[in-house]
């Protein structure tokens, strides 16, 4: 018999050009593909396979579509308005009445740590999808202990997406929950990616939402190279903060997956992020890597966990730094050469979506049954990557 695995998710996309939560859209479907799995989903409205049921009411879907049009629960918690506050507790609300209509599965799936917080209090096994996000929410005042309160009395386990979480993780759940770090998968189509670089005008990329901690420096310390036109910046993401951009700056808005795909990683020199957000394991860099897009990133926790410096990438703390690493791979051998090493990291160790769904359900298996519980991976190896 398959397994009934219940999985909710406060984000999802409404379509395949929907930017917003594609790695749910990917890991469901992906999920939806293995026969040890009878997947039932909580969330936004959006494109599903067939055999995947809606656990959501009319009414749910539809709160849900109008807080994705908001932005999502992140952004709307960054917003001054009071009336902003409401959100959170009506979310816990109806999580809290899915996950209690929803009682007749085996194993209920978690996508981060807040989709959690009102487990009813049955003994169900439980996984959660943990990003970069949840550390910063575990800061805020009692929510720690409100967080082990809803973790007692069932087998969990605590899945980060990098391995870099699962410290912190350890301290706050390791007497409460196994952590096992379960890494996303990619698309075949990055793998598939042929680059042609300008190598007379060095094109660098950068890939994200346009918000003070996601740009991070990134004008302050590219400006000195650009506002000479002997190079040019591309910022692909949508507006979410008001932001004034540089006038050498070519901002293009949102793009899909297809459009970066086509267009913008097969021309571009190199990509770049110096964010300072709380990332957990960006997918726009693995994407890039299995590009065979060389990366110059900040110096933070998670681009470290995913980036080699010097092997696989670059990574930088300073002007200077950063001033010297762009000058390295603007050299057509030594972007190569980063290049070529970021693509073989990622098919070797992160693999495909299918991959990932298959990590997962060793995770599922190993909570419903300890005893025959499979050794947890996290090496695409093991599960034949290669064939991506």
């Amino acid at each position: 018999m398959p397994m009934r695995v219940l999985m909710a998710s406060t984000s999802y996309p409404r379509d395949a050009h929907d930017w917003r939560g594609i790695f749910l859209r990917h890991l469901v479907h992906a999920l939806a593909g293995e026969a040890d799995v009878s997947l039932s989903l909580w969330a936004p409205p959006g494109e599903v396979p067939a055999s995947v049921r809606t656990a959501t009411t009319p009414v749910e879907a539809a709160w849900l579509a109008r807080l994705m049009a908001e932005g999502g629960i992140s952004h709307l918690l960054r917003q001054p308005r009071p009336s902003r506050l409401f959100a959170p507790i009506i979310l816990l609300r109806r999580l809290a009445a899915a996950w209690r209509r929803h009682a007749d599965v085996d194993l209920r799936h978690a996508c981060w740590l807040q989709t959690a917080l009102p487990m009813p209090r049955d003994a169900t096994p439980l996984v959660v999808s943990v990003l970069g996000n949840d550390l910063a929410l575990l800061r805020l005042p009692l929510m720690r202990a409100v967080m082990r309160r809803a973790l007692r009395g069932r087998r969990v386990a605590l899945c980060p997406n990098a391995h870099w979480m699962e410290k912190p993780l350890r301290e706050a759940f390791g007497d409460l929950a196994s952590i096992e770090t379960v890494p996303f998968g990619i698309d075949p189509r990055w793998y598939a990616i042929e680059r042609h670089p300008d190598s007379a005008t060095p094109r660098w990329l950068a890939v994200t939402r346009l918000t003070r901690a996601k740009l991070g420096p990134l004008f302050e310390w590219l400006a000195p190279h650009f506002t000479d036109g002997k190079r040019r910046l591309d910022l692909i993401g949508p507006m979410q903060e008001a932001i004034d951009l540089p006038d050498w700056v070519n901002h293009h808005g949102e793009a899909t997956a297809e459009e970066l795909a086509g267009r913008w990683f097969p021309s571009a020199t190199a990509l770049i992020t110096l964010s300072r957000h709380a990332e957990g394991r960006p997918q726009v860099l693995l994407e890039a890597m299995a590009a065979g897009l060389p990366i110059l990133a900040s110096a933070l926790p998670a681009h470290a966990d995913l980036i080699t410096d010097g092997v696989d990438g670059l990574l930088c703390d300073s002007p200077a730094s950063c001033a010297e690493a762009m000058f390295r791979l603007e050299e057509a051998a030594t972007n190569r050469r980063i290049g070529d090493a970021a693509r073989r990291r990622v098919r070797e160790q992160t693999g495909t979506w299918n991959d990932c769904a298959r990590r997962y359900i060793r995770v599922y298996r190993g909570l419903l049954d300890p005893a025959s519980a499979e050794a947890p991976s996290t090496n695409a190896r093991d599960d034949q990557a290669g064939t991506a």
